[in-house]
């Protein structure tokens, strides 16, 4: 029995790494390709943002209410002026509407050309 045993771990040792070598490479090169994907895609948004001199027109979706004084209130339907700022969040944008400025959620834009 020792050598049929002997044999068959072999066999089974034999598979298993054909198997663990093939699968983390499938995956390492379809991670590997989304982020860069998804990057490229924020980045284009970003610089098209800038490109059109730094700022842009972005009709407002959504009523909001400023949380604190480095926001911006917002009516929906208003269209006012956005640009982004280096080292801000990327879900937020500087918004102005006449004399007054603040941060503003990019989610309750819709950016015009």
């Amino acid at each position: 029995s020792f050598p049929s045993t002997f044999l068959s771990n072999n066999n089974q040792s034999s598979t298993t790494p054909v198997q663990g070598v093939s699968s983390p490479s499938v995956l390492a090169s379809a991670s590997t390709s989304l982020p860069s994907v998804s990057n490229s895609m924020v980045t284009s948004g970003l610089s098209e943002l800038k490109s059109s001199s730094g700022s842009r027109k972005a009709r407002v979706l959504y009523d909001y209410d400023a949380a604190n004084s480095s926001e911006l209130s917002l009516l929906a339907d208003e269209v006012i002026t956005v640009y982004s700022i280096p080292g801000m969040d990327s879900d937020w944008l500087m918004g102005e509407r006449g004399n007054q400025k603040g941060k503003v959620p990019i989610t309750y834009l819709e950016l015009l050309n």
